[in-house]
């Protein structure tokens, strides 16, 4: 119960800190448990060789009183003070004789054995007239009451800590402890590689494989994540195969269509807006083919952000629609940097596409720089989206009631661009503009610039590819 509330109050975390955490309290435990044994197990043996050596002193000092000339009895007790400390004093009734103290185990059984050594008369204790020492009360005639105090140094009695166990215990707890870190960061290290890897999974990366390496059951945890990396790449590919081969059986007769259509339609607005219906069967078509594509082929290069808005803006004002403003702010003064320019070119297409379709002008695409995130928006002053609708909107097939009347669209616009943020690390953000009017659609995307520890090759003509 009270491990739980422990860990409670530290809640440790990830694995690590968790292993760790249980490695030192079952330390912690196992010491303390191990010194009480000790302590236990060192109690009566010495207990009970302290008093025979309390009883040998008493015979003895008893022996040299009794069989020493009345003259020398004087020099040989100096004689035992000096060398032995070992004093003697005799016993008056009126003595005041502190107890020993009962909470000391070692103490009881040393006056246990002194007892039964030397007669259940005898009286042990460690004060006597407010003064300190082993005091062992003690007869010079057998069977008579005891008459004199034998008071023996109070350093045979103290209890001394036991530092080379203490030692060798410290010791074993650092082996231990380090031992057990070892294990620790070599599972938890593991288990974050594979999260990272499981992470670039959900992000449309692919990661490297993992090591088949460690205990069995991380190998084993490997080797199927292994499987499942190998088994996605396959149905990828045997997608794009599909893909593929839909985009052909499908363009081919539309284009038969198309050209049937100018052929053999005399009317004018019929033959446009045929034209038109098979336009837009194609650009659904292709809306379809670019979301299950995915955006895991394209590699990252080197790419200045005002550079790239420059030529997606140049690119919108080409067509003859309404004109969109560029907004850099200190992006020119940024490095080049990692990114993925065909992809975020078609999720600005896309965003602006949406502007323009359902938002009113002006049309602005912007850029700017914060806490180490490339921040793009696509923003417009036309009714903006409910709040509510904003998670629902970046879902597959999803629109707004009030644009399905449009049956140019196909609700994948936004999937498709939430897509493009995942894969490069970022977050796709759909807010009320400035006063609560229009719309304001953000790509937050990591920021790597070039020459701060990571090489990019010089590629900026990717428009022209």
């Amino acid at each position: 119960m009270w491990m739980s509330k422990l860990a409670g109050v530290f809640r440790p975390r990830s694995l690590f800190a968790h292993i760790l955490f249980w490695a030192m309290v079952l330390l912690i435990l196992s010491n303390a448990i191990w010194l009480v044994i000790i302590r236990l197990a060192d109690d009566e043996p010495r207990a009970r060789h302290l008093a025979q050596l309390s009883a040998s002193a008493v015979n003895l000092v008893r022996m040299a009183l009794v069989t020493a000339a009345p003259d020398l009895r004087s020099a040989l007790l100096q004689e035992l003070s000096d060398r032995e400390g070992i004093r003697l004093l005799p016993l008056d009734p009126h003595d005041e004789i502190e107890p020993l103290p009962k909470n000391n185990r070692f103490l009881r059984a040393v006056s246990e054995e002194i007892k039964a050594l030397m007669g259940e008369q005898s009286i042990v204790s460690l004060k006597v007239n407010q003064n300190a020492g082993f005091w062992i009360s003690f007869a010079l005639e057998s069977g008579e009451p005891d008459d004199f105090w034998l008071i023996l140094p109070y350093d045979r009695v103290r209890r001394t800590v036991p530092w080379l166990w203490m030692g060798w215990g410290t010791l074993t707890a650092v082996i231990t402890f380090f031992i057990a870190w070892l294990l620790a960061s070599r599972v938890s290290r593991h288990l974050t590689r594979m999260a990272d890897a499981a992470r670039q999974v959900g992000e449309g990366r692919k990661p490297q494989e993992m090591p088949e390496t460690g205990p069995n059951e991380l190998q084993s945890l490997a080797m199927a994540f292994n499987r499942m990396l190998r088994d996605l790449a396959q149905h990828e590919q045997e997608r794009a195969e599909i893909l593929a081969g839909i985009s052909h059986d499908l363009r081919t007769p539309l284009a038969r269509l198309r050209l049937e259509a100018e052929l053999s339609i005399n009317d004018e607005s019929a033959r446009e807006g045929v034209a038109a219906d098979i336009m837009q069967m194609d650009n659904i078509i292709g809306q379809f083919l670019e979301y299950a594509r995915g955006e895991q082929e394209e590699e990252a290069i080197s790419t200045h952000p005002a550079v790239f808005l420059a030529e997606v803006v140049r690119r919108a004002n080409a067509a003859d629609e309404e004109p969109v403003v560029l907004a850099l702010g200190q992006l020119p003064a940024l490095a080049p940097c990692l990114l993925k320019p065909r992809s975020l070119t078609r999720a600005l297409d896309n965003l602006l596409s949406n502007a323009r379709k359902y938002g009113a002008p002006p049309f602005v695409i912007g850029g700017t720089l914060a806490d180490g995130f490339l921040k793009l928006t696509v923003s417009d002053r036309g009714v903006g989206i409910p709040v509510a609708e904003i998670e629902r909107l970046k879902r597959p097939f999803t629109r707004l009631e009030t644009a399905r009347s449009n049956v140019g669209g196909t609700g994948l616009g936004l999937a498709i661009v939430e897509r493009i943020a995942k894969a490069h690390g970022g977050t796709l953000e759909l807010m009320p503009g400035e006063d609560g009017i229009g719309l304001i659609a953000r790509l937050t995307l990591p920021y790597t610039p070039c020459g701060k520890g990571f090489f990019c090759a010089n590629t900026t003509d990717f428009w022209q590819n």
